[in-house]
């Protein structure tokens, strides 16, 4: 058996399995029985090298001790690397909260610094062009542009304000979807309202 390093083989699992969120126990429990098998004592930093991995940008955490590897999150945070102290400049601008959802690492999601305008657009590594957002808005980011985001976060509070007979909610959610209408903006994402 080919000798690996612990790093190594926490990759190894997590892009055998890629889209599944892990708890502690399964990816320690395998990457010790193949360290094993090679010859080595088990090791007592496997969780370390997961959170490590996490905070290189490869690893999600999907929620506290959670993670999980997505090969398109990876290719991004390639593409989106803010120099550390900008990065730290940003979530503390941000209150280390996603300026979407309000969520912060205290209610055990993950943080991102994003770029307002992406990279490929011209966008810039600056303060100026960062927010935070948590993983699921980041996400939601990655496969809309950001004005889609909100569109569709504003149908989703709408349908939440009709279901709970908030009346002020719902005017104000017409509202926005009046504002996106007057702008022309977004016009192939039907109203929910209509």
């Amino acid at each position: 058996m080919k000798k690996k390093t612990i790093r190594q083989l926490v990759i190894e699992f997590f892009t055998d399995h890629p889209n599944i969120e892990f708890e502690h126990a399964p990816v320690v429990d395998w990457v010790t029985e193949q360290r094993v098998a090679m010859g080595y004592n088990p090791p007592r930093d496997v969780w370390r090298m997961v959170r490590q991995l996490h905070q290189e940008g490869m690893l999600i955490q999907a929620e506290k001790g959670i993670y999980k590897y997505d090969p398109d999150y990876e290719h991004d945070a390639e593409l989106k690397d803010f120099p550390a102290a900008v990065k730290q400049a940003i979530f503390e601008r941000d209150n280390y909260r996603c300026v979407v959802c309000n969520l912060g690492r205290e209610d055990g999601v993950s943080l991102a610094a994003d770029h307002k305008k992406p990279k490929s657009k011209g966008g810039t590594n600056t303060l100026e062009n960062g927010q935070t957002l948590c993983y699921k808005h980041n996400s939601m980011k990655k496969n809309y542009s950001q004005t889609e985001a909100g569109k569709r976060f504003f149908i989703h509070t709408y349908e939440m304000a009709v279901e709970n007979k908030d009346e002020t909610m719902i005017a104000f959610c017409q509202a926005v979807f009046d504002a996106y209408d007057n702008h022309d903006m977004n016009g192939h994402i039907e109203r929910p309202d209509l």
